[in-house]
């Protein structure tokens, strides 16, 4: 059952971010643009290239009006552990939610019962906190943030013009096609 359309369940959890522990619930996520990243777990070994990728990016999002929350079933505290730890993980600056119920996987359909973690799932949500794409993963397949990037400047461009469409590897200022009767047959 695809999960495009659907919208957000209501949710509350712990967060590290900027060097501090806060609360992040879905009024938060409502009125902007939103990348959900779920990864296995924290001192791993794909999950620092993953987050380091977006933390490379992170100011393109953001000039983008989109928020980056990444999210695995480990605590605040491990999070903070793992930011202090690690040089990689200092440079994360968008706030690393922190699901250890695992509710929040559950609601995004990418958590592994047996294990306890996350699939690695990305998730980009519209300002009305409704699902426009997601892609997950085999935990052993690694993610590239600049094409999540190209997706959330897509699903904008799309939402914004809604009689276009974004054909393949489109990017900003790219053309875009006009879906109706005279294009049938001539792509």
């Amino acid at each position: 059952m695809s999960l495009i359309g659907k919208e957000i369940t209501d949710f509350k959890v712990k967060a590290f971010h900027n060097g501090e522990f806060k609360d992040v619930s879905k009024e938060d996520v409502l009125g902007h643009w939103s990348v959900f990243v779920f990864y296995p777990a924290d001192f791993t070994f794909v999950c620092p290239t993953e987050l380091s990728d977006l933390a490379d990016l992170y100011e393109e999002f953001q000039k983008n009006g989109t928020e980056i929350y990444s999210v695995s079933t480990d605590s605040h505290f491990v999070h903070k552990a793992w930011y202090d730890a690690s040089d990689t993980i200092k440079r994360v600056k968008y706030p690393m939610l922190a699901d250890p119920t695992g509710q929040l996987c559950r609601d995004f359909g990418v958590y592994i019962e047996d294990e306890g973690m996350a699939l690695r799932g990305s998730f980009i949500i519209n300002p009305q906190g409704r699902i426009v794409s997601y892609e997950i993963n085999d935990n052993s397949i690694g993610r590239d943030a600049a094409e999540l990037l190209r997706k959330v400047q897509a699903a904008q461009y799309v939402a914004e013009h809604g009689d276009q469409v974004c054909p393949a590897k489109w990017r900003p200022g790219a053309k875009t096609l006009r879906p109706g009767i005279e294009l049938v047959g001539r792509l």
